[in-house]
């Protein structure tokens, strides 16, 4: 029996789902499908600045999980960018953070964003 995977956390979705070529047609092969995950550790390092380390730290899973997942999400953004392929993002092992942690230094949450420790949904 496998291990069970472990949830990754995850501080904000994508506002955008999809990705790729303007001319594209979504025929249901020709696309790459990133997970929500893996698309945060792509934000987290190469946006945020966050060594890999840290990006463990935020979405707390081992440093070796974030680069191998880092790993697979830069493969899918090549694949999509250079075979003109649309990239989708949807699914994976995560929950999104709630926002109401005091050491959560993501930049991605809205409270975090906005600084007052208030949600601007709530």
């Amino acid at each position: 029996m496998s291990r069970p995977r472990k949830w990754r956390k995850v501080c904000c979705l994508p506002g955008s789902d999809r990705f790729g070529p303007l001319d594209a047609v979504d025929n249901g092969k020709n696309f790459v499908t990133m997970s929500i995950d893996e698309y945060e550790t792509i934000r987290l390092i190469d946006l945020e600045g966050f060594t890999q380390e840290e990006c463990a730290a935020q979405m707390k899973i081992a440093r070796t999980t974030v680069q191998g997942i880092y790993c697979d999400a830069r493969k899918k953004i090549s694949e999509s960018l250079v075979n003109c392929k649309v990239l989708r993002i949807e699914g994976g092992d995560y929950k999104l953070c709630d926002g109401l942690e005091l050491e959560c230094n993501c930049g991605g949450c809205y409270r975090h964003r906005r600084g007052d420790g208030v949600d601007i949904d709530g």
